[in-house]
């Protein structure tokens, strides 16, 4: 797709309309996508219909990591493939304050890219110390639509456990402020991160999701409670994740969403390979295997759920 946009067709997986052609939404007419879009559009994604013919339901890619270096080399082309593959809104998530302007710079080039701004439990204490008022200063940027991610990570330890707890604390805070939703990261860590959930949500009500979600279902059904949601990665696919199957068939189906995590953890078709947005098509598929639902299913009620806890996010076109 050419950098200044596709002033003569939208281009999907299925459709490539004709030069010219106009989409219809109710008694609207829209044009073609065009150079004010930027560098790649997601409109042929958003539930668009051109007279007979109806784009496939949208599909989010919640969490990903867009700025990280195995990007660096084809990021147009990824999100052009994300395009394709009917990927509406992409999130790529912050894991340093400290770099958000990397990811500003993304989602200026991208209109449909969006991020969050906090700091993974991995550089806790790399980053220790920055105040909620600072968070909830960043988030008056339009492009930034979360906080996070931010939490507990035991297994690999690379920040201290109190400066962990510390930032997801402040995290929370933030949250709380400015009523964004925090992207939680959570790791062999249930217990405490159950327990901060419990005692934060005594202090005043936050909107979260666990993202890339592996614990136990007690950790699960006390978020669900709380009134928080899970997100489901490519683990989902794996061989070996039936446990985690169980657990996202029993969820209720407004508290659910799909995620990349990319570059990492790319689903069971594609494992091995660096992961990237478009993937997020075979997590849903397998969601929707699990909950016994279609595909079409899993996406409108996964995107439904995105947008309504990622509220900042502009909402999408309904289907014509």
């Amino acid at each position: 797709m050419a950098s200044e946009g596709c002033p003569e067709t939208v281009r999907t997986g299925a459709l490539t309309p004709a030069p010219g052609a106009g989409y219809q939404q109710g008694e609207g007419l829209w044009p073609p996508c065009g150079p004010d879009r930027g560098s790649h559009c997601l409109r042929a994604s958003r539930g668009f219909s051109r007279k007979g013919f109806v784009f496939p339901t949208m599909l989010i890619d919640s969490h990903c990591h867009l700025d990280f270096p195995e990007f660096a080399d084809d990021l147009d082309a990824l999100v052009g493939r994300a395009a394709a593959a009917g990927i509406g809104r992409i999130v790529t998530i912050s894991t340093r304050v400290r770099r958000l302007g990397a990811l500003l710079d993304i989602t200026a080039r991208f209109p449909d890219v969006y991020c969050s701004v906090g700091t993974h439990p991995h550089q806790a204490d790399e980053e220790d110390g920055i105040p909620a008022s600072e968070l909830v200063e960043l988030t008056s940027h339009p492009k930034v639509v979360a906080l996070g991610e931010a939490g507990l990570d035991y297994f690999y330890q690379h920040g201290s456990r109190e400066a962990q707890e510390r930032g997801f604390r402040t995290h929370i805070a933030a949250a709380r402020a400015t009523g964004l939703p925090l992207v939680i990261h959570t790791r062999d860590a249930d217990e405490d991160c159950g327990r901060i959930l419990e005692d934060e949500m005594t202090k005043g009500a936050f909107r979260a999701v666990l993202h890339c979600y592996t614990g136990g279902r007690e950790l699960a059904m006390k978020a669900i409670a709380l009134g928080l949601s899970i997100s489901f990665t490519g683990i989902l696919t794996f061989k070996k994740s039936q446990a985690l199957r169980d657990l996202a068939a029993e969820l209720p189906a407004d508290r659910i969403m799909v995620e990349t995590d990319a570059p990492y953890l790319a689903p069971g078709k594609f494992r091995g390979k660096r992961n990237e947005p478009s993937y997020v098509v075979e997590i849903a598929k397998v969601l929707a295997e699990t909950r016994g639902v279609s595909l079409e299913e899993i996406s409108r009620q996964t995107t439904a759920n995105f947008f309504r806890l990622f509220s900042k996010v502009p909402a999408a076109d309904p289907p014509a």
